[in-house]
């Protein structure tokens, strides 16, 4: 269930099918040089070959099967600070490179065809860091959001924010409100923002939400199930509201109260790079484990 990159010498073995489990934190079977095979076409393109937000679409890597891809990828963006901390910089300038990284994401998930994307933006658990840093990512979130708002609009990506907005500053929900509303109709990605969001919220709010159908006669006592309660948690804003895959980045090896109960049946994937070194091949080695791995939902293939 897990795969975790280590930087170990590899040992030459025969490469899995993609049918095959994988339970080690091993390093795979080393892959051959990155070649491109052709990708559905993602975006609108141009006829001199670039998107209408101006880049090309990444072509789908060969080691990769289109048939196999996630249709939900969510990923825990870790070490923005780290990153910046090593490079002798505040830790502003790790989140902004995080949200280069963060483009670049949502970029390679759209060429690639997976529908949904969710990150871990901000966590209730977050708003005890140091007011400055706190206020800074405010304004970061606000300030990403309006200088891509455009391009959403344009590449057909569709934008939600999860998690307990009240403690948002007010211009950041409006600019939330109108992202979402200018956005609706877009189907080719959706990106999925987890800001002031925890695991444990998303269920209390689901819990809260039952109890007030069921004091106002909407719902009796006995028809509270497992489906019940997922159609009130806050990932219920898509098609697809449980991740296939769960991707770590730093090192760390846990999901931080973070989609509890979507991620009864997600495959986790860790990575020791930092978020903002995090890229195409990085994502392709997660994507290649992802495709390697036998999923019985509980059950047992013959």
């Amino acid at each position: 269930m897990f795969s975790f990159r280590l930087p170990l010498p590899l040992v030459k073995t025969p490469a899995p099918s993609f049918h095959s489990r994988n339970y080690h934190y091993c390093p795979r079977p080393a892959v051959p040089k990155r070649g491109s095979a052709a990708a559905p076409p993602a975006v609108a393109v141009r006829g001199d070959g670039t998107s209408v937000a101006g880049e090309a679409p990444e072509p789908l890597p060969a080691e990769l099967a289109a048939e196999l891809m996630p249709k939900h990828v969510a990923v825990i963006m870790d070490g923005n600070g780290r990153w910046a901390k090593v490079r002798g910089l505040a830790a502003s300038a790790g989140h902004e490179a995080g949200v280069e990284s963060l483009r670049r994401m949502v970029r390679l998930c759209g060429s690639w065809g997976i529908k949904v994307l969710t990150v871990f933006a901000f966590s209730t658990d977050n708003w005890v860091r140091p007011k400055v840093e706190v206020d800074f990512l405010m304004r970061l979130f606000e300030r990403t959001i309006n200088s891509e708002i455009e391009a959403f609009k344009r590449e057909g990506i569709r934008i939600s924010v999860i998690g307990d907005s009240s403690k948002l500053p007010e211009s950041l929900k409006t600019m939330i409100a109108s992202a979402e509303e200018d956005t609706k109709q877009n189907s080719r990605l959706q990106l999925i923002v987890a800001v002031s969001y925890s695991g444990k919220y998303d269920v209390v709010q689901a819990c809260k939400s039952v109890a007030r159908k069921v004091k106002d006669g909407l719902l009796h006592l006995d028809d509270i199930n497992e489906n019940i309660i997922e159609q009130e948690l806050e990932t219920n804003c898509t098609e697809f509201p449980y991740p296939d895959l769960l991707i770590r980045t730093s090192g760390e090896l846990r999901v931080s109260n973070f989609l509890l109960w979507q991620l009864a049946y997600t495959e986790l994937y860790f990575n020791r790079e930092l978020w903002p070194d995090f890229g195409k091949d990085e994502f392709a080695d997660a994507l290649i484990s992802f495709q390697q791995r036998q999923r019985r939902y509980g059950g047992r293939h013959s």
